[in-house]
């Protein structure tokens, strides 16, 4: 069964959670949509990951479209989600419904999520019929604007992040990522809301949790505090690795099994 937004909406009215992982090629988007996850973030996260890059800052549009369009054409269960990258939607909300349009157009992925207190870009391209997820909290496009990767709404901030999360919902976002901020003011937006909140490093009160998968599979060198490895990917293919060098510089590979008659 195709996940849509409204069947995360009717998970969160019965108090049922649900798991979002990121993905960037039609592998792991096969492996996780079998998995049975529900959403899965083409997230501009790919800058670090895949391209090698410091921050997320400059991942491109066509980049985008690029992992979004091959997580998409591998995905038959899973809500794909694209994120907006940074200089996509900050001008103007004229701007912002332009990239989405862009987005839906030549990914066929299923929404957008883009970060920030935006209100008014997201109603823009909400009313132009594209689903849209929210984030507040860390905004990684804005680390040097955050000095840094600092854990966000603790004292005074707290209400204002509240205050930014009704807004989204009232704009029309159909979900919102709460990512590094104290677990119990998580719970609080989560319980102010009708729409499902998305954690990552927000604690256990979601009602959903998201990992960047390289994270989750223990294939990046360096993880967060907030991400739990559920495998050492990193040091299986290390281990792989060296024994095919080790093989092809014996002669032990190929045997007769992989050769031709």
């Amino acid at each position: 069964m195709k996940i849509r937004t409204g069947t995360l909406a009717k998970l969160k009215q019965k108090g049922e959670r649900f798991a979002c992982l990121t993905s960037y090629d039609s592998l792991t988007a096969q492996i996780f949509d079998q998995a049975g996850i529900e959403v899965l973030l083409v997230g501009d996260s790919a800058g670090n990951v895949v391209l090698g890059y410091p921050t997320t800052i400059p991942v491109t549009l066509d980049q985008m479209m690029h992992f979004g369009k091959a997580v998409t054409e591998a995905t038959k269960s899973a809500l794909v989600v694209v994120d907006m990258p940074f200089g996509s939607y900050e001008l103007s909300s004229e701007q912002a419904l332009a990239s989405a349009i862009k987005i839906m157009k030549e990914t066929g992925a299923d929404a957008v999520k883009l970060e920030g207190s935006r209100p008014e870009a997201v109603k823009r391209i909400v009313d132009a019929g594209i689903p849209v997820m929210g984030h507040l909290g860390f905004t990684p496009q804005s680390v040097n604007q955050l000095s840094g990767f600092k854990v966000q709404g603790r004292g005074d901030s707290s209400e204002q992040l509240l205050n930014d999360a009704k807004a989204l919902e009232t704009a029309g976002a159909f979900a919102v990522v709460l990512e590094m901020i104290p677990a119990q003011l998580a719970e609080r937006v989560t319980s102010a809301l009708q729409i499902p909140t998305i954690g990552i490093g927000a604690g256990s009160g979601c009602d959903a949790q998201i990992l960047v998968w390289t994270d989750f599979a223990g294939l990046s060198d360096r993880s967060p505090k907030f991400a739990k490895q559920y495998l050492n990917l990193r040091e299986q293919l290390l281990a792989a690795a060296s024994d095919y060098r080790d093989e092809v510089r014996s002669g032990s590979f190929p045997t007769e099994e992989q050769s031709f008659s």
